[in-house]
Order: structure tokens, then C-alpha cells, then sequence
């Protein structure tokens, strides 16, 4: 008798669920999500007032991550004919740092009404980037105090991670911090609504909010030197007790059972985050072979038999990824994004009438135009920090370059350039893993960005010398979240033991592998030492002027400094 796990998969601007066969992770159904309030960046969505939003703002509706359960489990249940009574676990994964502040119920203070109104009591998405001020803030009394947890995430705390968004909250809004019993991150809240028990998973605490195997969270000295109010965060808004990945966190409960159509009591698993989860649906089991997630920003991830520091990461995590492995993360916080924006605002209207009349989409007649381009032949050079730097800088307070323009330069020759850049980030990640001592072989490849664009694959290709191969799943996360579920479930119900279990029957990868082009290669090494150098002038400190043009903005709108 078949057996089915479903896997829901909460992105930036929608959620997914897949409903998958867990003898071979053959896919039944899929089903999407739009977030009705999407990424709340500009004011709030209030029908009655109007609050706008600062600069480096984003976040999100909590009710828009339940309707995703209430919409996406159902149709991927009536589409693909399953009984309910043979789907035997559920897993979830998630952006992060995503966090929110609740009641001790699980409210998320975001819909109280008289908290409405308050920026602070929505959903911080991961790409807020307003928390930079205290992010160095941690930075600065971490290196101060000493802490010897700071190496581990290479010298620096992002403004995207949990206590940096927990302090603004502080900071900004000390009401709503007060009146907030949880702060808790959106994929443990989801978890906690299903299932009805508040469950902490090691992935977001290990890479998002500084938490250890070995030694838990840091001292409460550390959170006094902070902040005095700061100091029994742990103990009074969040737990200590931490859950094992791949843990059963409960069964739906008899409310979550009607929105869902499954059965209550249903294996739920621990939470996880989106790119985590894609490590083993890729395939990747073992050291050496590097997972990067495609999308808005791209995630990095690879796996390790030990610990070694690598400046400029976001993190390793002893069992973060999979049980027995460090698991490296690193990151960059503007792919996709970066792309979106050039067609937004800066395509001559000719390509996009061009686009309009051949019916195909602007990204895919302008990667048209670029793939007829040899690599240097637009004379341009990149940086890519239209959304500041996650790795290996950690400074999300940086900005966009591009050098070698022309009258004669053009909208393709641009878009190329930005794409490049993108992947010169890349390789300033894995040479920095690399060289202390974490090896990358190879690169599977997942997400939107990596199924849609062969251009892009073998830019990447060439560009860091490895070879690249795509996910077999165009839903990786998705996937990776149903084979959590079918471990939550266990061996006895029809599932598995343990992920490895899991992916080596339900993972797959494509046939196609990007070869490095050595002709290519060599144009790009060039290029790429070009990349390095303005990296480090403007990423370094030796010329801070992109900071400096933020501040002036600022106080030209009156926002600050």
C-alpha cells in the first residue's frame, strides 16, 4: 500500500505544498499560495490608517502563512486523489531569520487591534534590514566581552538574525516587547499551530540566534551587557529546550485537521528553514558537494566532518543540516532580487515591447540577448549588494556598482553584468571555504533561478570553475520538508528512520552537468580578480562612500542617519 508525506514550503513571497510518494519521492500534486499581503515593505496593510514603513523595512501577515495551509494541502489532496488516511506526515520549511512576536497562546500580537497599527508587532521577514544598528551592537559587545561564539559565525552577526530583530523591538517599540510572552521564529509558530505544542527547532537557534549543541545560548551577561532588559530573553520569551531535526513535533491537531483535510493526529515534523531542508532532497548526504538555492537571495550550504572558521559566514552548526556533519551556511542577499530590479526599473521600453509581442517573458529575451555575448564583451564589472552583503562581508548597509559603462552600452550587456556578479559572489564564498580548510567539489543547484536559466548555470559554471547540477525536484524545499515528514512519521507508519533513508529513495538529480568552459574560465579569472579588488576597497573600509551616500538619502528624506 502506497504511502504519501506532504511538504510545504514558505518562500518570500508565497507558500507550496507537494504532495509526494514516499517509496521513490515521485510528485503527486503541487499547489501555490500568493501571500495576500506579500512582502509588506512600503505601509502597513491597513484599510483604516495608513503607517509607512522606513527605509530596509520588510515584513509579513501571519494569517497569510495559515491560509497557506487552508488552501495549498486541500487542492494538492483533491488533485492528486490521495486519502488523507494515507498521507502520514507533514513537514515545513521556512525563510529565516523570520520571526515574530505572540502572546503565550501563540496570538501573534500582529492581530491585536490595539497593536495593529505598530510596525513592530508584524512578522520581521529575513531580508529586514533595519535591525543594522543593533546587529552591531551584538558585534561590538561580543568582541568586547570576549564571547567565543562569535568565531563561529564568522566574526560578525547579521541585522537579518533573531537577536538583532529581537533588540530593535526593544529599541523601537518597548511596549510591544513587553506584551510579547514568545518571540519566536515564524517556522516554530506555524509548527506550534498545527500541532498545538510549541516546538524550537535547532536549525533557526543554531544559525539564526547563536545557540549551540554544546553550549546552549550565550551567558546571560552577555544579554545584560546588551541591554539590563535583555538579559532573561531566553528564559522568558523563548526556551532552552531546543527539539532534535527530524523529530516528530506533535500531530495535527482536530482545528489544523479541518483546515488541512488530513487526519488529526498526523506526524508533524520539527521545522526546518528552506535552504537546510533542499541539502538532502539534493541528493548531498556527504562532505564536499555544495547546495546553493537559487531564488530572491541564494543560500550556500556544504557539510563537514569538523569544525574550522571561515571569516564571513553565516555560520556552522554542528548537526545543522545532518545529523553526524557540521553544516556550513553561507549566503547572499540579492540574486534574483537583483535581477527583478534592473527589469523594473531601468529596461528600455523596446525590450519589453519585443517581449510583449513574442509572448516569452523580459528575463528570458534579455538572458536571449546576453547569451550571445562573450564573457568580457560587454566591458562591464559588477557588484552585486543591490540588498548589502551576507557573505562574506556581513554589512547590509552596502550598495550596488557598475564600472566600464558607455553611451554605446546596452540593456542585455547590463543584465549580463549583474548576472556575473552574482556569480563572482558565489566564488568569493566558496574560495573562503575553501581556504580554511571546508572543500566544495561540486554544486547542486535548486530554486527558481537555477531550473529557469541555463545562461546562469554555466556563467556559474565558468566563473568558479565547478561543476554545476540541478536538483531533480523543481520544488527542493518542498520535497526536502515531505521527507522531514516522512521521518517524523517513522519506519512502522511507512516512512523512514533517518533523512539519509529518506533521500536516498526519495531524492534525485538531473542528468545535465554545467562544465566549467576553460576558455571562458580564463576571460573570468580575469574579471574576477577586477571583482576582488573593488570587493575589498568598498566591502573593506578603505573607501566608505557607499555608506556615506546611504546617510546623505537618509537625511535628505528625513529619515536620519
Amino acid at each position: 500500500m502506497s504511502r504519501y508525506a506532504i511538504g510545504v514550503d514558505f518562500g518570500s513571497e508565497s507558500g507550496r505544498a507537494i504532495l509526494v510518494d514516499t517509496a521513490d519521492g515521485r510528485e503527486l500534486a503541487t499547489a501555490v499560495y500568493p501571500y495576500s499581503n506579500g512582502v509588506i515593505d512600503k505601509r502597513l496593510p491597513l484599510p483604516d490608517r495608513d503607517v509607512k514603513l522606513p527605509p530596509d523595512w520588510a515584513l509579513q501577515d501571519p494569517e497569510d502563512y495559515l491560509r497557506v495551509f487552508q488552501v495549498t494541502i486541500p487542492a494538492v489532496l483533491r488533485d492528486s486523489g490521495v486519502d488523507p488516511a494515507d498521507v502520514i506526515g507533514l513537514g515545513i520549511d521556512f525563510t529565516a531569520c523570520t520571526m515574530l512576536p505572540a502572546k503565550a497562546d501563540g496570538t501573534p500580537l500582529a492581530v491585536i487591534p490595539e497593536l495593529r497599527a505598530n510596525p513592530h508587532a508584524w512578522v520581521k521577514l529575513w531580508k529586514h534590514h533595519a535591525a543594522q544598528p543593533e546587529a552591531d551592537r551584538i558585534n561590538a559587545t561580543a568582541a568586547r566581552m570576549g564571547e567565543d561564539w562569535l568565531p563561529r559565525y564568522g566574526g560578525k552577526i547579521s541585522s537579518e538574525w533573531f537577536f538583532s530583530k529581537a533588540l530593535q523591538i526593544l529599541d523601537e517599540a518597548p511596549d510591544v516587547y513587553a506584551q510579547a510572552d514568545r518571540l519566536i521564529e515564524a517556522a516554530d509558530w506555524v509548527v506550534w499551530r498545527l500541532t498545538g505544542v510549541e516546538t524550537r527547532n535547532p536549525t533557526t537557534a543554531g544559525y539564526k540566534a547563536m545557540w549551540s549543541k554544546r553550549e546552549g545560548f550565550p551567558d546571560r551577561e552577555y544579554f545584560a551587557a546588551l541591554d539590563p532588559r535583555l538579559a532573561d530573553v531566553v528564559d522568558t520569551k523563548m526556551t532552552r529546550d531546543i527539539a532534535v531535526m527530524g523529530e516528530r513535533a506533535g500531530g495535527l491537531t482536530d482545528e489544523a485537521a479541518g483546515w488541512t483535510g488530513l487526519r488529526p493526529g498526523t506526524a508533524v515534523a520539527v521545522a526546518n528553514v528552506d535552504a537546510h531542508v533542499a541539502v538532502p532532497a539534493s541528493t548531498v548526504t556527504e562532505p564536499g558537494r555544495m547546495v546553493a538555492i537559487m531564488g530572491t537571495s541564494t543560500c550556500h550550504m556544504v557539510l563537514a566532518p569538523d569544525e574550522h572558521l571561515v571569516p564571513g559566514i553565516c555560520g556552522y552548526v554542528e548537526d545543522g543540516i545532518l545529523p553526524g556533519f557540521f553544516g556550513y551556511e553561507a549566503g547572499q542577499s540579492c540574486v534574483g532580487d537583483h535581477f527583478a530590479w534592473f527589469v523594473e526599473h531601468a529596461v528600455p521600453g523596446r525590450y519589453l515591447a519585443e517581449a510583449r509581442d513574442r509572448g516569452i517573458d523580459i528575463h528570458v529575451l534579455l538572458q536571449e540577448y546576453a547569451a550571445a555575448l562573450k564573457p568580457g564583451e560587454s566591458g562591464l564589472l559588477a557588484l552585486d549588494w543591490w540588498n548589502g552583503n551576507r557573505s562574506v562581508l556581513v554589512d547590509a548597509e552596502l550598495g550596488g556598482l557598475l564600472v566600464g559603462a558607455t553611451l554605446a552600452t546596452t540593456a542585455p550587456e547590463i543584465y549580463r553584468a549583474l548576472v556575473e556578479a552574482t556569480a563572482y559572489g558565489t566564488r568569493v564564498i566558496i574560495e573562503a571555504l575553501e581556504t580554511n580548510g571546508v572543500p566544495v567539489n561540486e554544486v547542486i543547484a535548486a530554486g527558481g533561478l537555477a531550473e529557469k536559466s541555463p545562461l546562469i548555470m554555466q556563467i556559474y559554471a565558468d566563473v568558479t570553475g565547478k561543476p554545476y547540477r540541478l536538483s531533480g525536484s523543481s520544488q527542493t524545499p518542498a520535497l526536502g520538508s515531505a521527507m522531514f515528514g516522512a521521518v517524523a512519521a517513522g519506519p512502522d507508519a511507512g516512512g523512514f528512520a533517518t533523512i539519509g533513508d529518506a533521500s536516498r529513495a526519495m531524492a534525485r538529480l538531473k542528468e545535465h552537468v554545467y562544465e566549467p568552459n576553460p576558455a571562458a574560465r580564463a576571460v573570468y579569472d580575469v574579471l574576477y580578480r577586477e571583482y576582488v579588488r573593488l570587493h575589498d576597497y568598498f566591502g573593506r573600509g578603505e573607501n566608505n562612500v557607499m555608506k556615506t551616500l546611504r546617510g546623505l538619502r537618509a537625511n535628505a528624506r528625513g529619515e536620519g542617519a
